[in-house]
């Protein structure tokens, strides 16, 4: 592809979807997703070749460089990943030691392959994490009031203060309608918690076991 065509190209300016927020985040849009037996599948133990696991939903709650590409290539993972129930936003990481415009940059990569995974008539439910209380000022945007959306419990356990202080400040921001929890939610946790424990999504069926 010549320069001017790069230039003008979707795949360098973002700009081909409903953007949100001050941020210009591509907007996820809320979708009715059946809440009846949630599973879950690291991105990691899904294949190709699956058939046993297609009934359940692909979390991201992992290391960053196992998907990495889903921002730059996103169309090299499609197939495998449209085969499954429903698909969590990857949790690209966001730690309170990153710079702010480190974090902002974590937040828009996740909610364009929402977007773009939506564009593709995919069932998408959006992760939402966040970092010191300066990132609420981002880390909600671009997602649907009342919509489904997914927190992660993992390493969450030594900061249980500064999580439920963000997490109640997205009850606030999004008012979902569900929280897919991945691990065992915190008791004081409010809202229609669908919890999902952490090491059954690990125990996957492998086609010719």
């Amino acid at each position: 592809m010549r320069t001017k065509e790069y230039r003008n190209s979707d795949k360098f300016l973002r700009n081909e979807f409903e953007s949100s927020g001050v941020w210009g985040f591509s907007l996820i849009k809320k979708q009715e997703i059946d809440l009846n037996n949630v599973e879950l599948i690291a991105c990691s133990d899904t294949s190709k070749h699956d058939t046993q696991n297609l009934n359940k939903g692909v979390h991201f709650f992992t290391d960053d460089y196992r998907f990495e590409s889903l921002y730059m290539h996103p169309e090299r993972t499609l197939d495998k990943y449209s085969k499954y129930r429903f698909l969590l936003t990857p949790d690209y990481s966001l730690y309170s030691e990153m710079e702010l415009w480190k974090q902002i940059d974590s937040i828009g990569k996740a909610r364009w392959v929402g977007a773009y995974w939506q564009s593709k008539d995919l069932l998408v439910v959006p992760t939402i994490s966040w970092a010191q209380p300066s990132s609420y000022r981002f880390c909600f945007d671009a997602i649907e009031h009342n919509s489904v959306v997914a927190v992660g419990m993992i390493g969450c356990k030594g900061s249980r203060i500064a999580f439920m202080k963000g997490y109640n400040a997205m009850l606030e921001a999004i008012n979902p309608s569900a929280i897919i929890c991945f691990g065992s939610p915190f008791p004081e946790m409010e809202g229609n918690i669908i919890s999902v424990d952490y090491l059954s999504s690990r125990k996957v069926e492998r086609n010719g076991r």
